[in-house]
C-alpha cells in the first residue's frame, strides 16, 4: 500500500510538472505574440531553408516581408505576394501572371505571414525545448506537436530571443523527414510604410504591364 501511494504521488508530481512546463511554453509564445502586436508594422528579412538528407535536397532562398496586422507584402523567389485583408495576390513576374485567391480554410497548418506569430494557438500541444546560445544570443526553443495524428507535421520548433521576445527562427520537421527553416536575418519595426504596399493595383498589371490576371471561383 505504501509503495502504491509513493507511485501515485510520483505520477501526480510528474503530471503537475509537465503541465507547468506546457504553460511556461505557452506563455513564452504568447509574450512573443504580444510583443509583435505592439508594433505598428514589422519588416523582416529572412533566410528560408529546405532540407531532406535522405533525398539529398538542400535549398536556401532569401526573402523579405512587411507585416501590418493581418496585412502583408512578401517578396520571395522572384514573386510577390500580398494580402489586403480579403484576398491574396500572387504576382509571378517570370510568367507575367497574377493569381488572385481568397484565403483557404482547408490548409490550417500552413504558416502564412499573417499567422507567423499566432499559428501555434490551435492544433498544437506545447513543451519547453533546448536553450541555445546562437551568435552570443540566448535562444529559448518551444516545441509544438500537432494534436491531429494525421498531420503531415512531426513537430515545430520556435526559437525565441530570450531578451527581446522576438522570434529568431521557426523549424518545421515533416513526417517525410523534410525540415523547413525560417530564420530571421533582420527585424525592423515601426517603419514608414505606405498603405499602397498592401493594395493590388489592377491597372498597373493589366494595362501597363499586360499581365494575365486569373481569379479562380
Amino acid at each position: 500500500m505504501k509503495k502504491l501511494t509513493i507511485l501515485l504521488i510520483t505520477v501526480l508530481l510528474s503530471i503537475s510538472s509537465f503541465g507547468q512546463k506546457a504553460q511556461e511554453a505557452r506563455t513564452l509564445l504568447d509574450n512573443a505574440t504580444k510583443k509583435a502586436e505592439s508594433y505598428k508594422n514589422i519588416y523582416i528579412e529572412f533566410n528560408h531553408k529546405l532540407d531532406n538528407k535522405e533525398a539529398n535536397v538542400h535549398q536556401e532562398t532569401l526573402g523579405n516581408v512587411t507585416l501590418k496586422g493581418d496585412l502583408y507584402h512578401l517578396n520571395y523567389m522572384g514573386t510577390e505576394q500580398l494580402y489586403d485583408g480579403k484576398k491574396t495576390y500572387l504576382i509571378i513576374h517570370e510568367d507575367e501572371e497574377v493569381v488572385i485567391q481568397k484565403p483557404s480554410k482547408n490548409n490550417e497548418e500552413t504558416i502564412t505571414p499573417s499567422k507567423m506569430f499566432s499559428f501555434y494557438k490551435t492544433g498544437f500541444s506545447f513543451s519547453m525545448d533546448a536553450l541555445k546560445i546562437i551568435k552570443g544570443v540566448k535562444i529559448q526553443y518551444v516545441k509544438l506537436t500537432p494534436t491531429d495524428r494525421n498531420s503531415e507535421i512531426s513537430h515545430v520548433l520556435v526559437g525565441i530571443d530570450a531578451k527581446t521576445n522576438h522570434i529568431y527562427n521557426i523549424i518545421e520537421t515533416g513526417k517525410n523527414k523534410t525540415t523547413t527553416t525560417l530564420e530571421v536575418r533582420s527585424f525592423k519595426t515601426n517603419q514608414p510604410v505606405s498603405e499602397k504596399l498592401f493594395i493590388f493595383d489592377v491597372k498597373k498589371y493589366r494595362d501597363q504591364k499586360n499581365y494575365t490576371i486569373s481569379e479562380p471561383k
